[in-house]
């Protein structure tokens, strides 16, 4: 499949590989366990049938079953084709892996397990009787069988009652974030000082920052670098930095981290934030920010801004499931005003443009032409001597000339001060804009978001001014918005595709209906494994146990049909017996085939790279 793709093998397409396993699993038993009975079947009737021809109506005798659930399957799948952004970046090439494995399969089946039987398998002794494990398993089966024939009103409560335990399980299911958190071995620690910060200041907290994470057991390597380089992409000052500290793979992740966070949380008048580099930029590409939650504020005025975003963020403090709100209030940094005193300047007979032009010239310098040297262009300007703007004092002492040929000080004319000023002005939507920052913990984002959105209709904003949730539910919300026209003929697709199996509009409803069902064991394993909490790797363990469980009603459905046509004087009930002791095997087969090719992901997964396919 990756080499069909021409893609690298990654976290995504191994879990699309993983989603995959179990049909491929359901391939090669349900063919191989049909081919042997047959061939059993014919030996012991003594017909005159070579072997060949009796493998190939074998495999042709599931084939019909095996190609409808394969196309119903990859219908499913097909509305995550049309998702876009990340969603979109994730789910796509779990998709494209799952189909590409699901149609290797089906190749595999049709041409290769075939000839495979009749080369290994056709001049096969193949003694009835089944095997220890077949054996175990029929008997396990036939008993759970023959209790529910006897007992059917027990049965059928006791299944209900599983299946209300899933459905109230439902509700207290959770999803925080689509993705997990992931144990990379490289952790980027983001920190910002004050505005008026030096360089030589930010390079001894980083020296010491740096000495201090290195200590830490578990720690490889640790590297820093302050403000930004001249072909950065970064908006960064000098006042802020990043530290790169890498982890040791044999080293405990969870306490090292722990610690990292601790050293950098020492250091006062900074505010860290330790990520892992996947993170800040996934979280960067959800919503501009590095938060799962983020309400952005717009309009003009920043102050009106400021006190709105302020109220916002009170009342997501309030909401249950909200951590570590704030508002990212715009960097500041202290700027030189100078406001002219218009009266005053008349006096002297001066113009506030000329004191303006004046104090530019001699602070901040301003070009006055261009000198040309050997196809090189050169600016001249004109600026005052380092003495002159040294501090507030000096510059207030400058001296402007006036009209009569006389001079004045600046700070008679003009008052001179020392002011915040921001030094990056953020606008979207063609307005200026704060955003209001937030994570969720321990209660699903959705309903967080839904507290949120009914927050922000009890606050009332002026003309032109207002706020919009953003950040990774909004993608999600908008992800779904776009899919579900798909998943609604998607899912008709799949209906019709039943009917035309099944030729019964009621046995088609049924399943339809029924087959979620299948899902109840998942949901019970998510509520009390996990704790309830929902990940990429929990969705794509629901689409493997819905498609293994549309397979085995396709299978069986298909035997009792079988069944229905060769032995048509027999009664239903014991068509249904004959035909499910016959599938019990490789059903149950499949199922512990799958479960045991999972099962070390399960005991020893708990590691870097494994986070998606894990849950």
């Amino acid at each position: 499949v990756l080499y069909v793709r021409g893609v690298p093998t990654n976290l995504i397409t191994i879990a699309g590989l993983m989603i995959a396993l179990g049909i491929i699993i359901d391939d090669a038993i349900v063919d191989i366990e049909n081919i042997v009975r047959r061939l059993r079947q014919a030996r012991e009737e003594g017909g005159g049938k070579s072997a060949a021809t009796i493998i190939f109506e074998a495999a042709v005798e599931m084939r019909s079953p095996i190609l409808y659930a394969t196309v119903i399957m990859l219908l499913a799948v097909l509305p995550v084709m049309f998702l876009e952004g990340v969603q979109g970046s994730f789910f796509q090439p779990l998709a494209t892996s799952y189909v590409l494995a699901l149609l290797a399969s089906l190749v595999v089946a049709m041409t290769v397990t075939p000839a495979l039987s009749l080369l290994f398998l056709g001049t096969a002794s193949l003694q009835a009787g089944d095997s220890p494990v077949t054996g175990m398993l029929r008997f396990i089966y036939s008993a759970l069988f023959a209790w529910a024939s006897r007992r059917p009103r027990l049965a059928f409560v006791s299944v209900c009652a599983v299946l209300v335990a899933g459905l109230v399980s439902i509700p207290f299911l959770r999803q925080e974030s689509l993705l997990p958190n992931f144990k990379e071995t490289d952790l980027v620690v983001r920190w910002e000082g004050g505005s008026s910060a030096s360089h030589p200041a930010m390079s001894r907290i980083t020296t010491l920052a740096s000495r201090e994470l290195r200590s830490i057991p578990g720690v490889r390597n640790v590297s820093a670098h302050l403000g930004r380089a001249i072909t950065s992409d970064k908006r960064t000052n000098i006042n802020a930095g990043e530290l790169w500290v890498s982890i040791d793979p044999s080293a405990d992740y969870n306490a090292t981290v722990a610690s990292v966070k601790q050293v950098v949380a020492d250091y006062p008048g900074l505010s860290p934030e330790v990520l892992t580099y996947l993170q800040a930029k996934l979280r960067e590409e959800l919503s501009g920010t590095g938060e799962s939650l983020v309400v952005r504020v717009y309009g003009e005025d920043m102050n009106i801004i400021r006190e709105k975003a302020e109220e916002v963020e009170k009342f997501l403090a309030r909401i249950n499931g909200v951590v570590a709100s704030r508002v990212q209030y715009p960097r500041e940094m202290p700027t030189l005003e100078m406001q002219v005193d218009i009266e005053k300047a008349k006096r002297y007979g001066l113009n506030p443009g000329d004191v303006r032009r004046a104090a530019t010239s001699l602070v901040s310098g301003i070009v006055v032409g261009s000198l040309f040297e050997e196809q090189k262009v050169f600016d001249v300007v004109v600026w005052g001597a380092p003495e002159t703007r040294d501090s507030l004092t000096s510059v207030q002492q400058l001296l402007i000339n006036t009209p009569s040929g006389g001079h004045v000080r600046l700070k008679d004319v003009a008052a001179v001060r020392i002011v915040p000023g921001t030094t990056v002005i953020n606008r979207d939507a063609v307005a200026r804009r704060i955003d209001v920052t937030a994570n969720v913990r321990g209660r699903d984002l959705a309903a967080v978001a839904a507290d949120v959105k009914h927050g922000l209709q009890q606050i009332n904003f002026p003309l032109e001014y207002r706020a919009e949730l953003l950040g990774e539910y909004a993608q999600r919300l908008a992800a779904q918005e776009r899919v579900l026209a798909f998943a609604i003929a998607a899912a008709m697709g799949v209906f019709l595709l039943l009917q035309a199996f099944f030729r019964s509009w009621r046995l088609a409803t049924v399943v339809f209906v029924t087959l979620p069902m299948a899902l109840v064991g998942g949901v019970l394993a998510a509520f009390l494994t996990g704790g309830g909490l929902l990940s990429f790797g929990s969705i794509v363990g629901f689409v493997a146990v819905l498609g293994i469980a549309l397979r085995n009603v396709f299978t069986l459905v298909s035997r009792y049909r079988h069944l229905e046509q060769h032995h048509g004087g027999t009664s239903r009930a014991e068509l249904v017996q004959r035909g499910t002791q016959e599938r019990s095997a490789p059903v149950l087969m499949i199922v512990l085939t799958t479960a045991l090719a999972f099962l070390p992901l399960v005991l020893f997964g708990n590691i870097a790279g494994l986070e998606i396919v894990r849950p």
